[in-house]
């Protein structure tokens, strides 16, 4: 394990803003509980889509975008509130 010194741009919490060390830009630090949770969500829709029921795979994917969204809402406040121009 090595140490590092990294920017906090956002609260800690489960996804935390943070720019490592040369780095441009900051990215979002999911912990291991959040990404499994975001990894079943996925393999919900795949299960869906496989079964052919394209109104779960849809419904699914509806909520794992509407997650997707939200972290992705509190990456670009947290650059705005620094004045760091997106990514992308």
């Amino acid at each position: 394990m090595k140490r590092v010194e990294a920017e906090l741009f956002s609260d800690g919490g489960n996804d935390a803003v943070v720019r490592m060390p040369g780095r441009r830009f900051p990215g979002v630090l999911v912990q291991g509980d959040s990404l499994h949770i975001l990894r079943g969500d996925m393999a919900e829709v795949v299960g869906a889509c496989e079964r052919g029921d394209l109104e779960e795979a849809r419904d699914s994917a509806g909520l794992l975008l509407v997650h997707l969204d939200a972290l992705l809402a509190r990456y670009e406040a947290a650059l705005g509130e620094h004045e760091i121009p997106r990514p992308y």
